[in-house]
Parts: structure tokens; sequence; C-alpha cells
């Protein structure tokens, strides 16, 4: 694994632009950076990142297993028990996950560390599935890298193919955000354009524009009944809504699916060190006021059980100031999970995302910032395959 700089593609805001990444900039600062490109073998790729994203994956599913049979377990994750028998009875018809993204450390030289998986409402999936592939097609044709030059990258065509799986051809589904957010339009619009190449018909509501009708039917700002939806709206927030109550009663089909929302959660960081102790991808983790003196007393990391986007994260190290973040959640509960350090380039720090799609690893997000704790508008960094 190494960095290289490179060449900026000319006129590549502009491109951006008219492809609908309007974020690429944010408050006056770059957040897509193609100054730079993280480099990988195809050994570092097929066994050191794709393989421990399929293999931890399956210890998640093995997780919620035990956490549906365990209201205990489910309150330990802080998850409201009103909700307990509709989250179990949603894993017990196995209805269909879409995606997610595990976020690593790693440096080129040992196994990829978890840091948290983000299993309900990851983002930075337009700028891997789409413009960083773009990035690499013009780099390829303007000289910059041979021919042969690879990307650890299908999240396209699994996204395409994952939804015409789950829908027959024609189905109306519905998708959501929040209204204002630029980022989380964009995901979503670009979750839009892969259900029409799958055949379905998508429809736009933002979050802030659902509601019931009077036989307590999920339905749209128009009126029409929402029969499946795609919401990128934490299942927490979904469950603290006025609707709340009326979730496990209604027939809509949500993507993600409510047995989601147990993974969606720190705290199965601790629950999955229980499981799989000593697993080599694994960070050592507790729930905060569970941990050993020894791990208090060492470099770690606190978390809110819900946190998103590095929000009230610190780090803290002996003899060290600690490293916080802002934020709102904590009310919840934290873990502690043991400090691995990030690779560092320069005054840089990479964190990797991997993506998994059904259950399948299928693309590589590289983020960058000059703090060890990556948040939202850490810097997305493209990425290459060179033997």
């Amino acid at each position: 694994m190494e960095r290289r700089l490179l060449p900026e593609r000319p006129g590549w805001r502009a491109l951006a632009e008219s492809l609908g990444f309007g974020f690429h900039s944010m408050y006056g600062a770059p957040y897509w950076d193609e100054s730079r490109a993280y480099v990988f073998t195809l050994r570092q790729i097929e066994d050191d990142i794709e393989e421990p994203t399929e293999e931890l994956w399956r210890m998640c599913l093995e997780l919620v297993a035990e956490a549906v049979v365990d209201p205990a377990l489910m309150r330990r994750m802080a998850i409201p028990e009103a909700f307990h028998g509709w989250i179990a009875e949603s894993w017990r018809r196995s209805d269909p996950s879409l995606y997610g993204r595990f976020d690593f450390h790693y440096d080129g030289s040992g196994p990829a560390k978890m840091l948290e998986f983000n299993a309900d409402t990851p983002t930075a999936l337009y700028e891997t599935g789409f413009f960083q592939w773009v990035w690499l097609e013009q780099q390829i044709e303007a000289g910059v890298f041979p021919v042969d030059t690879d990307q650890f990258n299908s999240v396209q065509d699994q996204l395409i193919d994952r939804l015409g799986r789950m829908f027959t051809r024609g189905y109306p589904l519905h998708f959501a955000s929040v209204r204002g957010s630029e980022e989380d339009r964009a995901t979503v619009s670009y979750l839009e354009d892969c259900a029409r190449q799958a055949g379905l018909i998508p429809e736009f509501v933002a979050i802030q524009d659902i509601g019931l009708d009077r036989q307590g039917r999920f339905a749209d700002n128009k009126d029409t009944v929402i029969e499946a939806i795609f919401k990128l709206y934490p299942w927490e927030d979904m469950f603290r809504e006025e609707y709340g109550p009326a979730l496990p009663r209604a027939a809509t089909r949500w993507i993600e699916p409510p047995w989601k929302a147990l993974l969606s959660n720190k705290a199965i960081l601790p629950l999955l060190w229980e499981m799989f102790p000593d697993h080599p991808n694994l960070l050592p983790a507790w729930f905060q006021d569970e941990a050993p003196q020894e791990a208090k007393d060492a470099p770690h990391v606190i978390k809110p059980l819900f946190s998103r986007e590095g929000a009230n994260v610190t780090l803290r190290r002996p003899g060290q100031d600690d490293l916080s973040t802002p934020g709102e959640y904590g009310s919840e509960g934290n873990i502690l999970q043991d400090y691995c350090p990030p690779a560092r380039f320069g005054d840089d720090n990479a964190m990797l995302g991997s993506w998994i799609i059904g259950d399948t690893a299928c693309g590589l997000c590289t983020r960058e910032d000059t703090s060890e704790i990556t948040q939202d508008l850490s810097r997305f960094v493209p990425h290459i395959i060179l033997e």
C-alpha cells in the first residue's frame, strides 16, 4: 500500500457538477481529492480486504441470530423494547439487506482492523461506485496509468443486480433522505438511478414528508401508499419519530430491513469481540462500564453506540491530551475499543471503507484527514490496483 501524488484532470470540477457531484468541495475545502491516489496490490485487496469483509459480514449475521432470541442482548444494545418482536420477525422472514460499509485501519503490512460497521445509512456510495471509476477510466485514457490498471470496484453492477433480485421489474420503490442534505440526496439519487437500471420505478420523498394515512399506512406527500422504501435515515431516529409506534403494524417493506438496526450500532464491537475473541480483524472492545482497567490505562477510543460520521468520539492516550469530536450522541451509552493507529502518509491519516452488497464484498473507498478521527468532511481519495 502506497500513496502517489498525481496530476489532476483538467476541468474535473465542472465534470463533477455536470454529473451531480456538487459537493466535491464543502465549506471552502476539498472533499474529493485527486491530487493523490492509494495504490494496492491484487493480493492486498483479495486477501486483506475482500476476504475479511465477507468473513466479518458472516460474523455479524451470527450476532444478529443470537440477538433476536435474547431480549437482554437487545437491551444491552439500547434497542427499545417496543421494537424487539418486530426486529426479530424481520430476521425470521429473511428480509433482504442491500448494502453496508466496513471501516478499517490498514497499512498494507498486517491484518485490516475493523473500526466499525456502517450497516444502515452509509454514504460515500456515489463517490465510490461511480465517480472514482470515471476518474480511473479518464486517467488511463490520459496515459497517467497503464491500460491494465484496475480498481476494487464493482459497486454499481452489484447494486443493480441486488435491487433486481430484491424486487420484480416494474415495482414502485420509494427513496427517502433528509431535505437539505446535498450529500444524502446525491447518495439516494445514485440509488434511484441503479433502481431504474434494474427495471424498477423509483419515487423520491423527503423524510420530513413521510406520514401515515387514515388506515395507518405509510404514505408520501402525494398521498401515495409506500409499499417499499429505501430510507437514508437511521433506525434509532425512526423509532423516535411521531410515527414510530406505527412501524411494527404497517405493511411497508423497509430498506434497510428492521434487523439491520442491530448492526448499525457500535455495541456490535464488544459483542463481536465476546463471540470471536482474538480474531485477527477485530480490535478488543468492551461496553465502557465493563472495560477492564488495563484497557482503560492503554491507548483507546470511546464511541457512543449510535454515533455517526465520527461525532462524539474520544481518542485517549496516556501522557497526551484527549482528541475529541463534538456532537449530540452519548446518552445511549458508549463502548471502549483498543486504539489502532491509522496508516500515515505525510501529515495525513488514511482510513479504508470496504463495501458489502448483499453478501458480496465489492468496492473500496479511502478517506484522508490530518485528524486521526475520520469525520464527514474528511477527504475522499481514489485508489487503484497495480501489480
